[in-house]
């Protein structure tokens, strides 16, 4: 969860001395000081942090290292500290550098040496390890939401309309007449398929690090097992250096996110053609577009635009890890300082784009009719025709060439394809009878298809039931 008010922490004047710095002469430079700050974006983990650091003072308490009171003073003092985190009255010190230092040195303000003993048997690396993925777990359930909601509400949207006929498009002409309802659920497929993904990502981050330590493990008989279960995890990680250098996770929900915004991209890129004046097969409500500081007619679709343009630093955050990750040596390297930031900034921007989605496509006018007429371009049901021909014995190949000379007619005599009389028809082939009418018919073409997954209505009525089943799975509904 972003904490605004965190953008631009305060000094905390209490909390210079550096918890790390007992064999250091002299004070880091300004410069170190600068570069080695993460406490302006890491504190977003605050709720994280503390959840692991509960879990782990817990352990301690089991295996003998801490007394029943030093355990709830620890917990008790972390409840506080996560309470002023919330309100905003946490002084937050850029010079103490990450969100971890930054709670325990509060923490030991607060109940004395019973706070310095809360690190016992753990590292920053394997803390920001368990961090991680806890936010990536929580972060998930929120996106799992806005994709249950947005894929539900293109299933609702297929059936609201479900008699309306627009063209199908391959190369960005017109080719094929489909349900407007079929198209919309080929974005929802997509969707659904992110969600597998998401899942994954989530499964990534299914075994706990926590107790490996910098690199090594620890000298001390940790149950890492018991501190994997009070957090919900599958189980832990078996490999110390491993444990510390992996941010395999954070990469599987980077690449989820960058699939996702492709498909968005794609999405919009029709919203905002379907959307202007030449197509006008939608209308996006006033409440999603914007107008022009010159030309007062206009009304972009700005949203739409937006999330296509999310997409490139979608990708750009994926490469970004992958680029900081190529090069390093087993196992902890500070470069890895910086995986948060690219991180966090999908998370957000994922969210931004479904909530854009969802916006824009509740208040959606769907122009039926203006799809209709739009069937009437490109000889729309030429395919029908050939099928028509090779159902009754003709060849398909021969099929293909009989009704291509039958376009080339309409083109060049500048004869309507859909009125061509029976006569005329007759004269490219014999094989056509008086049925033909329907055939050319491109209102009727869908109820043709009968392969499984088509965009003849029951195909279409199938897709829909099967994704709102998908929504619901994904939202635990």
């Amino acid at each position: 969860m972003h904490v605004a008010a965190m953008d631009t922490p305060k000094k905390n004047s209490t909390s210079k001395k550096k918890l790390w710095g007992g064999r250091f002469a002299e004070s880091s430079s300004d410069v170190t000081e600068k570069i080695s700050a993460s406490i302006h974006f890491d504190s977003r983990l605050y709720r994280q942090d503390i959840r692991g650091s509960m879990a782990h003072a817990r352990m301690l308490r089991k295996i003998g290292l801490l007394t029943d009171d030093e355990l709830a003073a620890i917990c008790g003092g972390l409840k506080e500290i996560q309470k002023e985190i919330d309100n905003g009255t946490f002084e937050f010190s850029p010079s103490l550098e990450d969100i971890h230092m930054n709670i325990e040195a509060r923490l030991t303000e607060r109940i004395g040496d019973a706070g310095r003993k809360l690190h016992t048997a753990r590292s920053r690396n394997d803390q920001i390890a368990l961090d991680l993925r806890l936010y990536i777990r929580d972060e998930a359930a929120e996106v799992g939401v806005l994709l249950s909601r947005l894929i539900g509400m293109l299933a609702d949207i297929a059936e609201l309309h479900i008699n309306v006929v627009m063209p199908g498009y391959t190369h960005m002409q017109v080719a094929q007449p489909v349900r407007f309802s079929h198209h919309m659920l080929a974005h929802a497929w997509a969707l659904s398929r992110d969600a597998r993904r998401l899942r994954f990502a989530v499964e990534s981050c299914g075994l706990s690090p926590l107790g490996a330590g910098a690199l090594a493990g620890v000298n001390y008989p940790t149950d890492r097992d018991f501190v994997s279960g009070e957090l919900g995890f599958d189980g832990i990680t078996m490999n110390s250096m491993d444990s510390v250098s992996d941010r395999d996770f954070a990469v599987d929900f980077l690449n989820f996110a960058a699939i996702l915004g492709m498909h968005l991209s794609r999405f919009c890129e029709e919203l905002v053609l379907w959307s202007s004046a030449e197509f006008n097969y939608i209308r996006l409500s006033d409440r999603v577009t914007t107008g022009s500081s010159i030309m007062p007619q206009k009304r972009n679709p700005d949203i739409a635009e937006l999330v296509r343009g999310k997409c490139g630093r979608l990708y750009g955050n994926l490469i970004s890890l992958l680029a900081t990750l190529k090069g390093l040596p087993l196992t902890y390297n500070r470069d890895l300082q910086e995986d948060k930031e690219p991180l966090f900034d999908s998370v957000d921007t994922v969210k931004l784009a479904l909530e854009g989605m969802l916006e824009m496509l509740g208040t959606v006018t769907v122009n039926g009719d203006v799809m209709k007429a739009a069937l009437y371009r490109n000889y729309s049901t030429a395919t029908d025709l050939a099928d028509y021909l090779a159902a009754k014995g003709v060849p398909f190949r021969k099929a293909h060439e009989i009704v291509g000379s039958i376009v080339r007619h309409c083109e060049t005599q500048g004869v309507d394809f859909f009125e061509l009389p029976i006569g005329t028809l007759r004269g490219f082939s014999g094989t056509f009878d008086d049925d033909i009418r329907e055939i050319l018919n491109p209102e009727t073409s869908p109820e043709r298809k009968l392969s499984r997954g088509s965009t003849s209505k029951k195909e279409v009525l199938a897709q829909i039931a099967a994704l709102k089943k998908i929504a619901g799975d994904i939202s635990g509904d």
